[in-house]
């Protein structure tokens, strides 16, 4: 399979071969060409060259309508739901079930039960508005649209990147019920451990080309894996912690928070070069904190300080003015623009540095984007590339970019490796901890707790709104942590 983008060749010769009933993962760094290579199988895109055989014959996919027809399913990694309509609206979204020209709604709902109960979200009712849920309600409502055709192969790209631990067990025991019928899967993670829990074979990518198809999973080692992936060997290590200075300032107070209904009595401080992590379960509050101490929600209790100076409840521009950025968990929707180019997206929240006389400077604009695309190495490094056309990891690194500009001193990070590839994941660490060792104050919230615990220097663990306790990061491992969040559950 070969496809290029306006002189941009995105698939050099790529060889996959997937077999009923079977789980094919598929491995690669972020622009290795897996999008472009689903979305050739699930008509989105027409390939240059090559062949597609389905049940061994050759096919042309021009549409998704298409792929559909044939039994593809794709669930994308970008929710693609509409949060205007409900959850039964959303699910049969093209194929509505309808009766001379009468759509059957009550069979529709009780259709979109069955299908929530088989993952494991029966308590959601089909009448609720898709925009309400939370993301992982989202992709849950995202796989059952897929489940609601009939489908011999089902794509799922990242699927378990905004789903706890309870959640991505749910989401193995539908993919083993799936695959028992007979149907095939791929599997499209970062996660390596996943492969080894549901995998049965791997097709590795990396610069467009397969550089391994069909690699059996109980026998290939994860260093080779990663060596493919990468061209070179790549530790899934943490950088080395930067003590924080006894006499380092207080940056950040956050005093007895609450928000009505979703957490309360939260209180933490960060001092200037200093991690806090906040670990526990998707659904916890963690991202509702961060948003509330960034003003995008009204705290209805309690006090966020800057420097001392407190911030105006449910306001933005004070947090921003005080020295506060936010990287938030859905970058794609929530914090980039993508058709814009990457010097945009960088000067976005400091555009009144740039103005003159009433208008944009916008020769200074690409000299302080230049500056920080230089010095965070994204790549490629050109100011006038859209957004949209980078890797997560460089994505991630704009909106970085984005708040050294301004001259921000607090960073509060959201799920800041979401979607990014192993190789690209050892440079945000590196970057993170010589951000912290410049000074700033840094909030981090992942919904994976390895990463809470390698990068923070004090963890806040989260539960049901509350902090249950705050530990030096040396002083609890993943366990410990997993162990404190079921028992503040269970309470």
């Amino acid at each position: 399979m070969t496809k290029a983008f306006a002189g941009v060749q995105a698939l050099r010769g790529v060889d996959l071969q997937v077999l009923p009933g079977e789980v094919h993962c598929i491995l690669g760094q972020n622009g290795a060409g897996k999008s472009t290579l689903i979305k050739t199988l699930a008509g989105v895109h027409r390939p240059d060259e090559g062949e597609i055989l389905w049940m061994g014959e050759s096919v042309d996919i021009p549409t998704p309508e298409a792929a559909l027809e044939l039994g593809i399913a794709t669930m994308y990694q970008e929710l693609d739901v509409v949060d205007g309509l409900t959850i039964a609206e959303n699910i049969f979204l093209g194929h509505e079930l309808a009766r001379g020209g009468f759509t059957r709604r009550s069979e529709a709902a009780a259709r979109t039960r069955e299908l929530l109960k088989r993952l494991g979200h029966g308590r959601l009712s089909p009448h609720t508005e898709v925009g309400r849920l939370s993301a992982a309600n989202k992709q849950i409502v995202s796989m059952a649209r897929a489940l609601s055709h009939d489908i011999k192969l089902i794509i799922m790209d990242e699927p378990s990147a905004v789903l706890d631990a309870e959640e991505v067990k749910n989401l193995f025991g539908v993919v083993r019920e799936l695959t028992a019928a007979g149907i095939a899967v791929i599997y499209i993670t970062h996660r390596l451990e996943e492969i080894r829990q549901i995998g049965d074979r791997i097709t590795v990518l990396k610069d467009g080309r397969s550089t391994a198809s069909g690699l059996p999973v109980a026998e290939t080692p994860t260093r080779e894996l990663i060596t493919r992936m990468t061209g070179r060997e790549v530790e899934n290590v943490f950088p080395p912690a930067v003590p924080v200075p006894g006499e380092a300032p207080v940056v950040l107070e956050v005093e007895d928070l609450g928000l009505a209904g979703v957490f309360r009595d939260v209180s933490f401080s960060v001092r200037a070069g200093e991690i806090v992590g906040l670990a526990g379960l998707v659904g916890s509050g963690r991202s509702e904190i961060l948003e509330t101490v960034y003003g995008a929600r009204r705290a209805t209790a309690g006090t966020v300080r800057v420097g001392g100076r407190p911030l105006r409840r449910g306001s933005v521009v004070s947090a921003v003015s005080a020295g506060v950025g936010l990287s938030p968990e859905e970058r794609k929707s929530q914090g980039l623009v993508l058709d814009e180019p990457i010097f945009v997206n960088v000067t976005l929240s400091s555009m009144s540095r740039f103005a003159k006389a009433g208008f944009l400077d916008e020769r200074a604009e690409r000299r302080a984007a230049e500056e920080q695309i230089a010095a965070l190495e994204l790549r490629p490094a050109d100011p006038d590339r859209p957004a949209m056309t980078l890797s997560g990891g460089n994505q991630q690194k704009i909106l970085l970019a984005r708040w050294l500009v301004h001259g921000t001193r607090v960073l509060l990070l959201d799920e800041p490796t979401r979607g990014v590839d192993v190789g690209a994941r050892a440079e945000i660490y590196g970057l993170i901890r010589r951000l912290a060792a410049a000074g700033n104050a840094i909030v981090i919230v992942s919904s994976e707790i390895e990463e809470v615990l390698g990068l923070a220097d004090t963890v806040l663990v989260v539960a049901d709104g509350q902090v249950l306790t705050t530990l030096p990061a040396s002083q609890i491992d993943e366990h410990g942590v997993l162990d404190l969040v079921m028992k503040g559950t269970a309470a």
